[in-house]
């Protein structure tokens, strides 16, 4: 795929609710560590409204449209932390990309960064604190370079995925300093992140979708 256009955004939340339902259970095992295990309901429930409300605006919606609505109706429907978070970001990716009418890599940069950038702002977390934001950074650093280099999407998005899952790997060396885990402290040592884990799920699913394979 050479790019992401309106139409294949909205078959793109269709695959992501397919899979946050299918990790629905994994991730409540994981959340219930050291959180509260609310985390694959969220998911679940905040991506299935999302795909349902893109679907109902249509594609002539357009892209940032779409992303906007999608991260409403998930701070609507799933208002825990990461619900909310989440949400955040995809209204922000849609406010960033305002006009574009498809994603190719450079589109997809200002996506990820428009994303991190506002969990990052709205979780008032930092690098190293053990959260999403550990493996968004790398996440959007990687698509910038890949930018840089006039990588084409699929090649761009792989990159991003492998990089998300070093990061996510990376998270277990970390200590929580925000949420529910961060009462655990040292405990969350040796345990993967759980919100970076869904960071991860979500660019490895864009990856497929836009691998020349599907």
């Amino acid at each position: 795929m050479d790019a992401i256009k309106a139409a294949d955004l909205i078959r793109l939340f269709d695959g992501w609710r397919a899979l946050f339902a299918e990790k629905r259970e994994e991730l409540i095992a994981l959340d219930g560590k050291v959180g509260d295990s609310d985390l694959g309901i969220t998911m679940s429930k905040g991506f299935a409204a999302a795909a349902e409300a893109v679907n109902a605006e249509g594609e002539a919606a357009g892209l940032a449209k779409l992303l906007r609505t999608a991260g409403a109706t998930m701070a609507r429907t799933a208002p825990s932390t990461m619900g909310t978070l989440t949400a955040t970001g995809f209204i922000r990716a849609g406010k960033a990309l305002e006009g574009i009418t498809e994603l190719r890599t450079p589109e997809v940069a200002i996506f990820w960064a428009a994303f991190r950038d506002g969990v990052a702002e709205r979780g008032k977390a930092k690098l190293g604190d053990k959260t999403l934001l550990d493996v968004l950074h790398p996440i959007a650093t990687t698509l910038e370079a890949q930018a840089a280099v006039d990588a084409p999407l699929s090649t761009a998005l792989a990159a991003a995925a492998s990089a998300a899952t070093s990061a996510l790997d990376a998270t277990k060396s970390m200590k929580a300093q925000h949420g529910k885990a961060a009462a655990f402290q040292d405990r969350t040592i040796g345990l993967q992140d759980a919100g970076a884990t869904v960071g991860a799920l979500i660019v490895r699913k864009m990856s497929e979708f836009a691998s020349p394979d599907v």
